[in-house]
């Protein structure tokens, strides 16, 4: 093949990567800062790494929408990437909020914290940017091993430490085969650019290019917690400090869709009719475990926990039916997920205090009675999982399941409707508990915690408005995708080339 490389064609948009830098200065700065800041004062760092997420945010609305090639195709500017930026930005800042008080009450180092948290967000930006696959990579081993850390970072927890263990463990291993699925692409196409490999991966595919797509479904199934590589999620969730769960089932779901959805839905669609069926298969596994086994769930970590499996099948759905509607329904699904299950943990890390979690069901006996506009918070959280309208969650699901029917697949939205149905009754029983029964845990007084009732009004306000005017955040997410559908320039195009 003719290299037309060219250093001339290569362009330096700097617009995509000035918010990376933004969070991961702020990352170093924070942990430097974090040597002589004592772990029970860490609130001022909390604040910094708030100032700090602000700034990259206010950066990242420059990100044009139009598409924008930049260093020889390693990254990409466009309104797809703009919008996963602010909404892991926004995530990563209500996480932050959630933590200022929860990380000195827990004991938690508080430099190593807030730094690790930053440089996981970089990591799950640099994974939405991404314009090779091996920039894919980078970013998601930048992400997992700062929350392979911030998992186990309850140093005295035995709980902390299995799930420190076991999510690093398992994460190496679906890494290596991610790993191994770019490099039987690039064997089989010559290229790990994505817009190189639009054209290349069409026709009748290779036998190598397909089990490198395989793997690549095998890597991504783990960091979106499908099934059969679910297998870490449960226990990771619940032992971890709850602040991290939040991340985790959020910020790590986001990136690891952002790159998901950009590589198969956008540059793979050559190959759709050997990887949807696959998909399919996924989706019925994935919602249909995740239901069942939450429904026996007495914790609420662990609950939610499998009800992130179950949601990670219901946008499997839609992404089998890989059309245009399709991966705008999804990027709409993933920012009301967001919100809904940032606002889900904020409340049970309002339930907890030193030693004492609070994580059961039980827990929230009588919460209605002792916190009435707590207990209100939560329900509209697990209102809207369940898909009671007019919540994010309803709008969010009817999105996706419309656009599986659209291409046919009534079989696979029958199967999820049912799910959807079947998951209502381990939603509300929370709900029950909180409004019938008697007893529970008793509440600090969220008076002295600001931030954490910031952090849970901002999730609820956006949980109802996401769903009561969904136009505005639908309109917005099919520009994001359609951006990431338009070829790039032509200038910079020639760089893209094998």
């Amino acid at each position: 093949m003719t290299n037309t490389f060219s250093l001339a064609a290569i362009t330096f948009d700097w617009r995509p990567i000035v918010p990376l830098l933004i969070v991961a200065l702020g990352a170093i700065i924070v942990l430097l800062a974090g040597v002589k800041v004592d772990d029970r004062e860490s609130e001022g760092l909390g604040w910094l790494s708030l100032l700090t997420i602000a700034i990259a945010f206010c950066t990242a609305l420059a990100i044009p929408g139009n598409q924008q090639i930049s260093f020889g195709g390693a990254l990409v500017a466009d309104g797809y990437t703009a919008f996963f930026y602010l909404t892991i930005l926004f995530a990563a800042a209500i996480i932050v909020l959630m933590s200022l008080d929860y990380v000195a009450e827990e004991g938690l180092p508080g430099g190593e914290y807030y730094s690790l948290v930053l440089f996981a967000t970089a990591g799950m930006m640099l994974m939405a940017a991404a314009g090779d696959l091996i920039i894919v990579f980078i970013g998601l081993e930048t992400m997992s091993i700062s929350v392979y850390i911030l998992a186990g970072l309850a140093r005295t927890s035995p709980r902390s430490n299995e799930a420190s263990l076991k999510y690093f463990l398992l994460g190496a291993f679906s890494t290596g085969f991610l790993l191994y699925g770019i490099a039987l692409i690039y064997g089989a196409t010559g290229t790990i650019k994505l817009h190189a490999l639009s054209t290349l991966a069409t026709g009748v595919p290779a036998p190598m290019l397909l089990i490198g797509v395989g793997m690549l479904l095998i890597g991504f199934g783990f960091k979106i917690a499908a099934v059969p590589f679910h297998m870490w999620t449960p226990d990771v969730y619940e032992g971890a400090p709850t602040s991290i769960t939040a991340f985790m089932a959020v910020g790590v779901k986001l990136a690891a869709f952002a790159a998901f959805v950009r590589v198969f839905l956008v540059h793979l669609l050559g190959v759709q009719t050997d990887w949807s069926m696959v998909l399919w298969v996924l989706a019925v596994l994935t919602m249909t475990t995740g239901n069942i086994v939450a429904l026996m769930q007495t914790n609420l970590k662990r609950m939610l926990a499998y009800s992130a499996i179950a949601h990670a099948g219901y946008i499997l759905v839609a992404m089998t039916a890989g059309t245009s509607i399709a991966g705008a329904a999804v990027l709409y699904y993933l920012l009301g997920y967001a919100f809904t299950n940032l606002g889900a943990f904020a409340v049970i890390i309002a339930l907890s205090r030193r030693g004492h979690p609070h994580e059961l069901i039980s827990d929230l006996r009588g919460l209605g009675t002792r916190e009435p506009a707590l207990a209100a918070a939560m329900a509209i959280m697990l209102f809207s999982l369940t898909g009671i309208p007019p919540l994010a969650g309803f709008v969010g699901k009817f999105s996706v399941f419309s656009a599986a029917l659209n291409q046919g697949y009534v079989a696979l939205v029958v199967i999820a409707v049912v799910n959807s149905v079947v998951s209502a009754y381990y939603y509300l029983r929370p709900v029950v508990a909180m409004y019938t029964d008697e007893g529970g845990a008793e509440v600090v007084a969220l008076s002295s915690r600001p931030a954490l009732i910031a952090a849970i009004a901002i999730a609820v306000i956006a949980t109802i408005a996401i769903g009561v005017y969904p136009q505005p955040y639908m309109n917005a997410s099919t520009s994001a995708f359609a951006s990431a559908l338009s070829k790039p320039p032509l200038a910079t195009t020639a760089s893209l080339r094998p």
